[in-house]
C-alpha cells in the first residue's frame, strides 16, 4: 500500500513540474496571458506566499523548511498506514508539497498558470501540485470524518 502512495507522489510530481515548464514557456511566448475559454485562463503567477498569498513576506527557505516538515510528518504517518484512502490522499499531498517545494528552490515563487473565473468570481490562480494537495486533503478528511473504521481496512 505504501508504494501506492509514493507511485502517486512521484506521478503528481513529475505532472506538476512538467506542466509548469510547458506552461513557463508557452504563456511568456503569447505575453503572460492566454484566453482559453471565457470562464478560464493560463496565466504566468509566481506566488511568493501559500495559499491566496498568505504568508507572502515569509523569505522562502522559511515555507521550504515547513513544506519539509509536513512531508516528513506525512511520511511517517503513512509507514503507519494501514488504510487505502489515507494512503492515498498522503501520497497525492506529499508529492504537491514536494513540487512546490522545487520550485521555491528555482523560481521567485512558486509557479501558479491555471486560472478561472465565473459570474465576476475569481479564484486564484493554481497549479497541478496545488491541486493534488487539495484533492488529497479532501480525501484525508473525507475518511476520517465519514468512514467507518471498520469497513476502511
Amino acid at each position: 500500500m505504501k508504494q501506492l502512495a509514493l507511485g502517486l507522489a512521484a506521478a503528481v510530481l513529475v505532472l506538476d513540474q512538467l506542466t509548469k515548464w510547458i506552461m513557463v514557456r508557452v504563456i511568456t511566448e503569447n505575453g503572460y496571458f492566454i484566453e482559453v475559454t471565457g470562464f478560464f485562463n493560463l496565466v504566468l503567477v509566481h506566488n511568493t506566499g501559500v495559499s491566496f498569498g498568505f504568508l507572502g513576506t515569509l523569505p522562502a527557505w522559511v515555507l521550504i523548511v515547513v513544506s519539509l516538515a509536513i512531508v516528513v510528518g506525512l511520511s511517517i504517518w503513512l509507514v503507519r498506514q494501514d488504510r487505502r484512502l489515507p494512503t492515498i490522499g498522503i501520497g497525492l499531498v506529499i508529492g504537491g508539497a514536494l513540487g512546490n517545494v522545487i520550485d521555491r528552490l528555482h523560481a521567485p515563487g512558486v509557479i501558479d498558470f491555471l486560472d478561472f473565473h465565473v459570474a465576476g468570481y475569481h479564484w486564484p490562480a493554481f497549479n497541478v501540485a496545488d491541486a493534488a494537495i487539495t484533492i488529497g486533503i479532501g480525501i484525508i478528511l473525507f475518511d476520517s470524518l465519514f468512514l467507518d473504521r471498520e469497513q476502511c481496512t
